[in-house]
């Protein structure tokens, strides 16, 4: 595996013919992309983190030790390679939802007309015969630009959705303080409330009784 220093878009560059990395290698690297090279599709998948099933090979699942926080804005492979072809890897990546935006180039040095077909059906971009040419690399920039801008977009979305979030936050946070006020408030209210109205009642006993006392008019006590 190899990588050059940080360039605009980086490269994902998958064949097990070593002759064959070396010149796509420098082919990218002369399109100013950043490259890495692996030899299978199955490294390809480690590289992005991900995991064919033990048990069901078609099954993907995300490494929890070699995830890679790694932008990767293209990967091109070799079609024919032992266990996992290029055309295996293409699925995998398309049936994955982390990586399915990522567009996908397919190599070969065989001209057949219905593998052709497939790859581009599956979802690659391109598909290019061997040797690749600089004239063919041309191609892939404007697939890179469209995925970088789109995550670049999505970036910036959620930057701006937690920006938007954070007020609430503070509002809500704000209110939580100030209910023990008016609760603290509706109490005294009450207190105040009770108050009056036993002084109320203990007036209208002290009048009531005064009523209910009889009076007696003009009698004397002598001793």
């Amino acid at each position: 595996m190899g990588m050059e220093t940080e360039s605009q878009f980086h490269v994902l560059a998958v064949d097990d013919s070593l002759f064959d990395r070396k010149m796509i290698e420098r082919l990218l690297q002369k399109s100013s992309c950043q490259v890495t090279t692996v030899d299978s599709g199955s490294k390809a998948l480690e590289f992005l983190g991900l995991r064919v099933d033990d048990e069901d090979p078609n099954v993907l699942s995300t490494s929890p030790h070699i995830h890679q926080e790694v932008e990767i804005n293209l990967i091109i492979t070799d079609y024919c390679m032992p266990g996992m072809t290029g055309y295996d890897l293409l699925k995998k990546v398309k049936e994955s939802a982390a990586f399915k935006s990522i567009p996908v180039v397919i190599m070969s040095s065989e001209n057949v007309p219905a593998r052709i077909s497939r790859c581009l059906e599956e979802g690659a971009e391109e598909f290019f015969l061997k040797p690749v040419k600089l004239a063919d690399l041309t191609k892939l920039k404007p697939h890179m630009m469209k995925t970088k801008l789109k995550k670049e977009s999505e970036k910036s979305a959620k930057e701006e959705e937690s920006e938007v979030s954070k007020p609430e936050i503070e509002e809500e946070e704000a209110v939580i303080e100030i209910l023990p006020l008016h609760q603290e408030l509706e109490s005294e209210q009450l207190e105040t409330i009770v108050s009056s109205s036993n002084k109320r009642k203990a007036m209208e006993e002290v009048i009531s009784t005064d009523r209910s006392r009889p009076k007696y008019n003009d009698i004397t006590t002598s001793v």
